[in-house]
């Protein structure tokens, strides 16, 4: 078991802060490089909070949450209007690079439009082709009537069973677990404290029944099911569904006192209710057991994108938990953002990018593109000369060149490794 552990092991929740310099900048056109072949998985763009029947928002606050301009767990027009906005900044980037032509219009298989079948990835892929490719008219794939996930973005388990539980438990133990159950995570304690300010938690219906006026990780527990996604249960769960509504809320609010329901909260307060929402990507999906398992159709579908000749653009919309399990199984080097999400901001997008350079040979290249929180809540204008947030994603193990370019070989290398790997972890757990 412990030979697994180690062959899986590298992700722990404490992140490193790199900001890596960019392999390519939105500006210039490569002299070396050209642009054969993009491949984009986007998270959806700003959505309502999941505040249907049985939520918990109604309990843990006597205010009144924000009055969304969609139905619950929806994109808003807010976040339609985010991902014209990108789509737009990737029409002048694409042009610039002679990757598309003015007004373009792709040929058949030339470019391919695939999204879960929810409302929110559904809608964000529209919104993003229709700022991107806009003469185009461009059908958004999806496979199932709206609300039923797709396979391929549904990061659940498809194996589980005892063994595979302790190499889970160990792992979540070697990466800090034993300081969450015991309360002694200081970062999950930050941001207790912060969503109990905004919150006024004290005050609440959940607070006076259960007589507990603080959140806690003590009674964390995790509950892996075949066919399932993993989820967690106890206060950290309510914190994390707490922290989503208020990070959505202040994303949509202009006022951003209004937003925390009249506290000024500081930049750092708001990082530490983002770091409670990344907690539960962290815990559930970064984990390399878990990873391996949950991403593997998603790992199998962009390889097989990537050995598409013909294939010029992918564009893929799925959820923050595909790039947390995606990034994991790939074994990427740990960073932060200077955001207040430090990992996957809302409608970041994990690009792949595949150049031919001036020696013959193919390279790839990595990057989290996102806006940043001001061009969220601002819905700033981009362009070439005021582009989004990029992030050059490193690899474990994996040289680049002198320009920061990998070698295409190593890469589908790598992802063959994560699939074989989700083979062995099967043999071994089962």
């Amino acid at each position: 078991m412990k030979k697994i552990i180690n062959i899986f092991l590298m992700f722990a929740f404490c992140f490193a802060a790199s900001m890596p310099v960019c392999a390519w900048m939105p500006g210039k056109p490569h002299d070396k490089y050209a642009l054969q072949q993009v491949i984009v998985f986007s998270r959806h763009s700003i959505r309502s909070p999941l505040s249907g029947s049985g939520s918990v928002l109604p309990s843990i606050t006597n205010h009144e949450w924000f009055n969304w301009t969609s139905a619950p767990a929806e994109l808003s027009i807010k976040g339609a209007q985010l991902e014209i906005i990108m789509g737009q900044f990737f029409q002048k980037w694409l042009l610039n690079e002679n990757f598309i032509s003015p007004n373009h219009i792709p040929k058949r298989g030339e470019m391919l439009f695939y999204a879960n079948s929810r409302q929110r990835t559904i809608t964000s892929a529209h919104y993003f082709a229709s700022g991107m490719l806009p003469m185009a008219n461009i059908r958004i794939k999806h496979r199932y009537a709206p609300e039923k996930m797709d396979p391929v973005f549904n990061p659940i388990l498809t194996f589980t069973g005892n063994a595979y539980y302790r190499i889970v438990s160990e792992q979540f133990r070697q990466a800090g677990g034993d300081k969450i159950l015991k309360g002694e995570d200081e970062n999950l304690n930050k941001g207790f404290r912060a969503i109990e300010k905004a919150l006024d938690f004290e005050q609440s219906e959940m607070a006076r029944k259960s007589g507990n006026a603080s959140f806690t990780s003590m009674d964390f527990k995790f509950k892996l099911e075949k066919n399932k996604q993993p989820t967690i249960k106890g206060m950290l769960k309510t914190a994390v569904q707490a922290g989503d509504a208020l990070l959505l809320q202040y994303y949509e609010e202009n006022d951003p006192v209004k937003a925390a329901f009249g506290h000024a909260m500081s930049f750092d307060e708001w990082v530490s209710v983002g770091n409670i929402t990344s907690y539960y990507g962290s815990l559930m999906f970064r984990l390399p057991a878990v990873s391996v398992n949950a991403a593997n159709p998603l790992l199998k579908f962009i390889n097989k994108e990537l050995g598409k000749k013909k294939r010029k653009f992918t564009f893929l919309c799925g959820h923050e938990s595909n790039i947390d399990s995606l990034m994991a199984a790939l074994r990427i080097k740990p960073y932060l953002l200077p955001e207040i999400e430090t990992l996957i901001p809302v409608g970041a997008k994990l690009m792949f990018s595949r150049w031919l350079g001036n020696d013959g040979k193919n390279y790839l290249t990595i990057d989290l593109i996102y806006q940043s929180v001001e061009q969220l809540r601002q819905r700033e204008m981009l362009s070439l000369e005021n582009p989004p947030m990029i992030h050059h994603i490193e690899l474990q193990d994996i040289a680049q060149n002198e320009d920061g370019f990998y070698a295409l070989e190593d890469v589908r290398q790598r992802f063959s490794e994560a699939i074989e790997s989700y083979k062995l972890l099967k043999k071994t757990a089962n």
